[in-house]
């Protein structure tokens, strides 16, 4: 039996159902839509758009998504699932007009990766095909718990693939690595928490603020430091803006963390107050706020305050 790849795919390919053909036929107009937006005569934002400029979008939509899983909305999650894979086909197509890649090889090493690590399902030898290296035992027998086992031993020999690759963004002129400590802080997790975790392994090494009070001067200092570059109204000092605000947030973060306080957390819970406050703003105002003087905006703000944080009478 040929045990290439290939044939593996086909295995464990499924005939196409109707509703698959339809996604199949959707997904490949998409495909086609996104690239004839950046094409030549397309549109002029798409094609200005970089690898850099949309990764925030793609955080955005991904937190759309999660919202409307919370609230339980079905037929908006079907629309912000169409926005998250929009931000795919977009990285894709941008890849494959730099060379590097296409949607093709995504869904390849999407389908690859679902076959190997699902041995029980599949079969062993098709996942072995699919490259998996890791001797595990397919016959699950309904359980979860060895499902996840057998994953977690699928995913750490790939891993252990992965270690023996060239690592050039750790690696000196002469290509050896240097491994850190910080290496075992994962990159793929929101900002806020990866400056916590960041800050707590350096504290293990005897890099750390004494106490929360040392942090304060630091703030001074990152702040003087941020208005010096923003006061420039020159575009090319937008990258020095980022990064000098991106140090006062990762102290203000660090400052949590010495606190006991969550950063994500914290902001989620000042996200709140501040939506709570506005619209009592909105209610008490008999104009549109765009219509008021600065001096009366911040009156109707501190009445919210007032107002939101007086005791609630009791019953």
């Amino acid at each position: 039996m040929d045990t290439s790849p290939d044939s593996s795919n086909a295995e464990a390919t499924a005939p196409l159902t109707t509703e698959t053909a339809r996604a199949a036929a959707l997904f490949a107009q998409s495909v086609e839509i996104m690239a004839r937006l950046r094409a030549p005569g397309g549109c002029p934002w798409d094609r200005e758009q970089s690898f850099d400029s949309i990764r925030k979008y793609t955080l955005e939509e991904t937190y759309e998504v999660f919202d409307a899983i919370e609230r339980r909305d079905w037929p908006h999650l079907a629309e912000e699932l169409g926005d998250l894979l929009l931000q795919v086909l977009f990285y894709a197509e941008m890849a494959a007009n730099d060379g590097h890649f296409t949607i093709a090889d995504v869904l390849e090493h999407l389908n690859s990766k679902l076959v190997r690590r699902h041995p029980h399902v599949f079969g062993e030898e098709a996942s072995r095909a699919a490259g998996n290296r890791a001797d595990v035992d397919a016959a699950v027998e309904g359980s979860s718990a060895a499902v996840l086992r057998n994953w977690d031993e699928i995913k750490a020999a790939e891993k252990r693939v992965h270690a023996l690759q060239p690592d050039l963004e750790n690696a000196d002129g002469a290509g050896n690595r240097h491994s850190s400590r910080l290496d075992s802080v994962q990159r793929a997790m929101p900002a806020l928490a990866e400056a916590a975790k960041l800050g707590a392994k350096a504290r293990k090494a005897g890099f750390d603020w004494p106490e929360w009070r040392d942090l304060l001067p630091k703030l001074v200092e990152e702040t003087a430091e941020l208005e010096a570059e923003a006061a420039s109204d020159d575009p090319a000092r937008k990258p020095a803006v980022e990064a000098e605000l991106g140090d006062l947030l990762f102290t203000v973060v660090n400052l949590g963390r010495h606190l006991g306080v969550d950063a994500e957390m914290a902001l989620r819970g000042c996200n709140l107050r501040f939506r709570q406050r506005f619209r009592e703003m909105e209610l008490a105002s008999e104009r549109p706020l765009e219509e008021l003087a600065p001096a009366e905006l911040e009156e109707l703000w501190t009445g919210a305050k007032r107002k939101l944080n007086a005791p609630s009478p009791e019953r």
